[in-house]
């Protein structure tokens, strides 16, 4: 039995140890991936119409499900928030308490990770299956830069789209929290706006819609990387794509948490 247990506890060191290994080899590509990106993202000629064409396609198609998405999260807030407060008395800071929590985490967030697993995905699918049948490599060949088209027009357009969709998926959230407040009290639009906008101050509402420029780059380069150096054909493909929503969401979390840190070292009187 102290065998079996011994040999056990080596295979999991062993296999933590390799998953680690690659986990970190991951981070280093990444790292030189990013290096090139931002040589390459400020040398001309610039693919504007590109760029464009992408943040349409990414945006108008994110937008439903992440409106969807904030509608019932402002829902869901103000409902579990609601009993919580009236249990202290508090009920008047309903609407003020849910503006600051969707404003600072909560829709940042979660739109992020929503977009990231509708597009890191779909960017290391889409890539993943251009290196696999060599198109990148034709490209090389005709003289087109590939790294510039496919993947610098991508990522750039990820990082400028995200805030947009996270403006909006906070309007829609609260929409949702008046809604549910609606329920339990008897609350006109004006008071409610009036109070999220008393309680929402500058600090609050702008360090949480910068940060989604880090997070739209994540989600892109993420996704681009991965796509980028696919291989083994269309396994390889696959496994992009699904290690695209699990790397990006995991990156999102982890720089979420250095974000909101350094957001309150620069603007420390948030009350």
């Amino acid at each position: 039995m102290k065998e079996y247990i011994v040999d056990k506890l080596n295979h999991f060191l062993i296999l933590t140890e390799h998953r680690l290994a690659v986990f970190f080899e991951l981070l280093g590509g990444l790292s030189a991936f990013t290096i090139r990106f931002l040589k390459e993202v400020f040398k001309p000629p610039y693919e504007v119409f590109e760029v464009r064409k992408h943040m349409i396609e990414l945006g108008m198609k994110t937008l439903p499900i992440v409106g969807v998405t904030g509608f019932i999260i402002g829902l869901v807030m103000t409902m579990q928030l609601q009993p919580v407060l009236q249990r202290f008395g508090a009920e008047a800071y309903l609407p003020g308490s849910v503006g600051i929590a969707l404003v600072r985490e909560l829709v940042p967030v979660i739109t992020a990770l929503i977009f990231a697993g509708r597009v890191s995905s779909g960017i290391g699918a889409e890539l993943g299956s251009m290196r696999v049948t060599e198109q990148i490599d034709a490209m090389e060949v005709s003289g087109v830069n590939p790294f510039r088209f496919l993947v610098v027009t991508r990522v750039f357009a990820t990082t400028m789209i995200l805030p947009i969709l996270t403006v909006y998926v906070i309007f829609i959230s609260l929409i949702g929290a008046y809604i549910a407040v609606v329920l339990v009290q008897n609350m006109t639009w004006e008071y409610f706006t009036g109070r999220v906008t008393f309680a929402v101050e500058f600090a609050d509402a702008v360090p949480g819609i910068l940060k989604t420029f880090v997070f739209g780059y994540i989600a892109g380069i993420v996704g681009a990387y991965l796509g980028y150096n696919a291989k083994n054909g269309t396994e390889g493909v696959g496994k992009a794509s699904t290690t695209s929503v699990v790397v990006a969401s995991l990156l999102i979390l982890i720089f979420d948490m250095v974000l909101v840190k350094l957001t309150l070292w620069l603007w420390p009187n948030v009350k």
